[in-house]
């Protein structure tokens, strides 16, 4: 890889995908019979794995894989597309390129279902590379993720993750790799802060000036 590359999560930060995934999850909590938390409650749920979301809400670890599947037959044809961009996003993403950033996705989303999203809402030229999720459990934490991604493409002496969540900061760091976290997406910034983030940024105009401010001081 070079210099100065800038790993994005997706849900959630890049786009806001959280009516989606949580109509989805109600769909399979309700087929399972299982007790709907309300929708804030389900907020959690964009970004971590499928597998842990399920486990939690009390789908038997022997049932997990039904629950993903019928997740995904809802969430293949319809919610997947209950979906936007987050306002300034795609005017963060020019900015970067023009400044000479190779950018690249890690997400927890199955790989083929990224590459899907960022298609639908053009936003793939802006990446070099796009590492997601397998659609087993074997590749489904951010950890792995990120792992897979250095395996694939190598690594760079300066990279950046930016993510909702602490789970993109913890699997982040343990491969050395700073985070800044984002306030509009569905994890809360004091998880974020006390994962270690290096900082927050509450809009995408705010992101763009915390980079560019890391850049003259590296």
């Amino acid at each position: 890889m070079e210099r100065n590359v800038i790993l994005f999560d997706l849900d959630g930060t890049l786009t806001d995908s959280g009516e989606g995934i949580i109509n989805c999850a109600v769909f399979a909590l309700e087929h399972f019979g299982l007790s709907v938390p309300s929708r804030e409650e389900l907020r959690s749920i964009v970004g971590p794995p499928l597998f842990d979301t399920f486990r939690r809400y009390g789908v038997p670890e022997e049932r997990l894989d039904e629950a993903v599947a019928v997740f995904r037959s809802r969430y293949n044809p319809i919610g997947i597309f209950e979906n936007h961009p987050y306002p300034g996003v795609r005017e963060l993403l020019q900015a970067l390129k023009q400044d000479g950033h190779k950018l690249c996705v890690a997400t927890s989303k199955p790989e083929e279902m990224a590459n899907r999203v960022l298609s639908h809402f053009d936003l793939a030229s802006f990446f070099d590379t796009v590492c997601g999720a397998d659609l087993g459990e074997t590749r489904s934490s951010k950890d792995a993720v990120i792992a897979y991604l250095l395996e694939q493409n190598g690594r760079s002496d300066d990279m950046l993750m930016v993510g909702d969540t602490k789970f993109d900061v913890l699997g982040a760091a343990a491969h050395g790799i700073p985070t800044i976290g984002v306030a509009w997406g569905y994890g809360k910034t004091a998880d974020m802060k006390a994962a270690g983030a290096i900082a927050i940024a509450d809009t995408p105009e705010q992101l763009l000036e915390l980079i560019r401010n890391r850049e003259e001081t590296l």
